[in-house]
């Protein structure tokens, strides 16, 4: 779905429509989860530089940002998580990475980290099966990813013990 076909009608639904695809990137022909979350990797770089405390405050912000924009594509939309409302990913992908931004970084902890949010974002461990399934709503939308993210940030976390 190309970003301009979305339905939206004020300033308000398009500001929400940018934050809900992650600036587009959900409108990707092929693999729109995939290409948001890779697209929130730079965002990675605030907790590099400026540590977990700050990356956590940037968290907070986008579930908050991110839930008031899924429930105002929601409204427009006939479908309970449409494929390119990208910003939960975005979210969740982040998440896997706030423990170990103080255990030192390294060239494969990016990749890792992707790999590991994407492979719980699809399998959905419970919880997040449960909000995937039975929370019809953007708080449910938001919360399957960010479940998925603190299960891949706790496997990031234990793999860095070992490597």
């Amino acid at each position: 779905m190309k970003f301009g076909e979305l339905k939206r009608k004020s300033v308000k639904e398009t500001i929400a429509w940018f934050l809900a695809t992650w600036w587009g990137s959900g409108c990707a022909p092929k693999a729109p989860g995939t290409v948001g979350s890779l697209c929130s990797l730079p965002l990675v770089l605030i907790g590099i530089f400026w540590g977990t405390e700050l990356m956590l405050y940037v968290l907070a912000l986008l579930f908050l940002l991110g839930w008031w924009a899924v429930g105002e594509v929601l409204k427009t939309q006939g479908a309970k998580d449409p494929g390119f409302v990208v910003i939960d990913e975005t979210v969740g992908q982040l998440l896997s990475f706030v423990l170990v931004f103080q255990v030192g970084w390294t060239w494969y902890i990016p990749i890792l980290g992707f790999i590991l949010f994407r492979f719980f974002d699809i399998v959905k461990l419970w919880p997040a099966s449960y909000f995937d399934r039975s929370v019809h709503n953007a708080f449910g939308v938001m919360m399957d990813d960010v479940i998925a993210g603190i299960y891949a940030a706790l496997v990031l976390y234990g793999i860095t013990f070992f490597i």
